[in-house]
């Protein structure tokens, strides 16, 4: 599987308000970019990313703009399925 990098994230007003709805912060986004345990391409050429910002783990759905910079689509906390595979990659690291 290729892994995606992602070296900037684009916010504006309507993806910001969105993720607030969701109680994620840009911060936490930030935090995520930098620790993606995985990832899975989706539909319409969009990107499911799952990682931790501190103890959280938070999904967020990315666009690709340009190599490396990625637009915001939304970010929530990982349902059941991703958790858990969250937890298994981590198992397997030790």
């Amino acid at each position: 599987m290729t892994r995606i990098v992602v070296k900037k994230v684009i916010f504006d007003e309507y993806n910001l308000a969105h993720i607030t709805r969701h109680k994620v912060t840009k911060e936490d986004i930030l935090a995520v970019r930098g620790y993606i345990i995985f990832h899975k391409q989706s539909y319409q050429k969009r990107y499911l990313a799952v990682g931790r910002s501190g103890t959280r783990i938070i999904s967020i759905v990315l666009k690709r703009k340009a190599p490396g910079e990625y637009y915001l689509i939304t970010a929530r906390d990982a349902g059941k399925k991703e958790r858990r595979r969250v937890y298994e990659i981590e198992k397997d690291k030790k």
